[in-house]
């Protein structure tokens, strides 16, 4: 397994992060343990979780992914060899009671926030914690528009990183790190951070995949100068680019059948280049999901790529992807179809 550095940070994490989201609605704990041993035996040593998990979000079921990471690591000895993330919920998303409902990034919330991942964890300190979303309105989950309201409240960055440098310095967290992010945002943050000597982002998680390669196009050149590397989440469209979803097929309790009403990497110009890549694939005698992701472990501004499982079958799979080295030709035919049919699915 690949070993990337995350940031400036001095540590380094496997190019394969194992996401979490489903541990405690459709992995039960032994489930999800059996998920953590594979992937851990197969070198991944990053584990990604947030405060909100399990998905779909429910009053009452916050954290509970949390303490299955937690329980994990205790049942195991093995803290001390693993990298573990959490991030911490911002406001704007209902269904959930974290913090009374309306949770910012301000000083009283992220203490309690941290705390509660803390507790959660069992652990003294977390390695990565991430602002899941931007606080302030702005175009992230699959909005490309932006619309400018000037009269919006949202924490102010400085408050949140000043925050973030006392948790660093308190030992609770090592690193800091921002989730669904714009070109803007970041730049703005990195600024502040260098001007003050807070802890700068060591990454940025954002969707990226074969169907959603708009991380490219004001991101990617600044997680490479500025050492703040994607970590691409969905890297497969919601299980889309494993090909299984063409043709209108829907295995009962699959993502598919479960959430119909997410239909991002599920519309008529995204199953089109779905089944371009899926052919390609198969025509050089590869796994499509395999591709996918060996795709991204190649792109040189991605630290690791966040791939989810339901069993271990499938994350077996998406494990082989570490060792898949894809040939110019295939990475010139991927090429020509994005640029034919870019970003269906931003």
């Amino acid at each position: 397994m690949k070993m990337n550095h995350l940031g400036r940070t001095g540590f380094s994490v496997s190019q394969i992060c194992l996401g979490t989201m489903t541990f405690g609605t459709r992995n039960p704990e032994a489930e999800a343990h059996a998920q953590m041993d594979l992937a851990f035996e197969r070198g991944v040593n990053f584990f990604d979780t947030a405060e909100m998990y399990p998905f779909p979000v429910t009053t009452g079921s916050c954290g509970r992914t949390e303490e299955i990471v937690g329980s994990w690591m205790r049942a195991r000895a093995n803290r001390d060899k693993v990298i573990v993330s959490t991030k911490a919920v911002g406001s704007g998303v209902t269904g959930h009671d974290i913090r009374g409902g309306n949770p910012k990034f301000d000083r009283q919330n992220l203490v309690q926030a941290v705390d509660g991942s803390l507790r959660r964890l069992g652990t003294d300190y977390i390695d990565l914690y991430q602002t899941h979303w931007p606080e302030r309105p702005t175009n992230f989950f699959g909005k490309l528009d932006y619309t400018h309201e000037p009269d919006a409240e949202w924490t102010p960055f400085e408050e949140t990183l000043s925050v973030m440098a006392e948790l660093v310095k308190a030992g609770k967290i090592r690193a800091f790190g921002v989730s669904n992010e714009t070109p803007w945002g970041v730049a703005a943050q990195l600024k502040l951070a260098d001007d003050n000597h807070w802890p700068r982002a060591a990454s940025i998680q954002n969707p990226y995949s074969l169907l959603n390669r708009s991380f490219e196009i004001g991101l990617a050149e600044m997680a490479i100068r500025e050492e703040c590397g994607l970590l691409a989440y969905s890297p497969l469209g919601f299980g889309a680019l494993s090909g299984k979803y063409l043709d209108g097929v829907v295995e009962p309790g699959s993502r598919r059948d479960l959430f119909p009403h997410l239909t991002r990497y599920f519309h008529e110009q995204a199953e089109r280049r779905t089944r371009e890549y899926v052919a390609l694939a198969r025509s050089h005698g590869l796994d499509p999901a395999e591709m996918a992701l060996g795709f991204i472990h190649s792109r040189p501004f991605v630290t690791a790529a966040i791939i989810g499982a339901t069993n271990l079958d499938q994350l077996a799979s998406n494990l082989n992807s570490s060792e898949l080295v894809l040939t110019d030709e295939v990475v010139q035919r991927i090429e020509e179809i994005h640029a034919a049919h870019p970003n269906p699915c931003p």
